[in-house]
């Protein structure tokens, strides 16, 4: 296996651990090496006052976040035994780093819910600021705004990848119903093994995607923009499902 790495977020929630072995997958279907990252910061105040020196503190964080993340690689090495997999323990705040990494990575992917192992930063809020500011695709979903062929294609490719049809969903609340298969012809004839299922509700856009996640195991999204889902910020909408869908959510940032 080659290539950019799928890069996972670990915190010792049950919730991190399903992001693990998802990515793991991932990893299996698209040939790619596993990397995963714990990173922490010192709390201020929290802890047991058993800890009595910033010396001991720091050592017990770092014992915890290696035994986080020997948790994280027996499940990756259980859920796809010939995927290499690497980790990474980081002393810094955790948005930053999982930024930086998604710099030289296939996609970043995060639990919804944690334990705030991640110190000082819920899970939710990192996956907020990477689907704002990372830099390759970020799985925590599928969005069919104009500006979104990034996240169009990365449904595509999940979809083929994994042998699953597609569910490409359009919403609007106007009076017009928008033209799906001019914005979906050149990627059914770039994939087409892929079923497509093509749906335009007159609905908005949050229900919907909520209502389809019941059943889906990916949702993609774009990561901002207008058009496909109108007169909505695509921001509100992919922070919304970062926080309620049932199933995970890709955030794609346009090439």
């Amino acid at each position: 296996m080659s290539g950019l790495p799928v890069v996972v977020g670990v915190d010792g929630s049950t919730s991190a651990l399903a992001a693990v072995a998802w990515a793991a997958r991932a990893c299996m279907r698209h040939g790619a090496p596993l990397r995963l990252v714990h990173a922490y910061t010192l709390p201020t105040r929290g802890y047991p006052e058993v800890i009595s020196s910033a010396r001991d503190l720091r050592s017990a964080m770092y014992d915890q976040g290696r035994m986080w993340l020997s948790q994280a690689v027996a499940v990756a090495q259980a859920e796809a035994p010939d995927v290499p997999v690497e980790h990474d323990l980081r002393m810094e705040h955790p948005t930053p780093v999982l930024i930086a990494e998604s710099a030289r990575a296939r996609e970043v992917v995060v639990g919804s819910h944690g334990l705030g192992g991640f110190t000082g930063a819920l899970v939710g809020s990192t996956a907020v600021a990477l689907s704002i500011h990372g830099e390759c695709p970020v799985v925590v979903g599928v969005d069919l705004s104009p500006e979104s062929d990034a996240a169009i294609g990365f449904g595509f490719e999940e979809a083929a990848a994994s042998g699953t049809p597609l569910v490409a969903a359009m919403a609007h609340d106007d009076e017009q119903s928008p033209a799906l298969d001019t914005r979906m012809s050149g990627w059914l004839e770039k994939y087409p093994d892929v079923a497509v299922e093509q749906l335009v509700v007159g609905e908005r856009p949050i229900p919907l995607l909520l209502e389809l996640g019941q059943r889906a195991g990916l949702l993609v999204v774009g990561s901002r923009g207008r058009g496909g889902f109108a007169g909505m910020l695509l921001g509100s909408t992919s922070q919304a499902l970062i926080y309620h869908a049932p199933c995970p959510v890709a955030v794609v940032r346009p090439a």
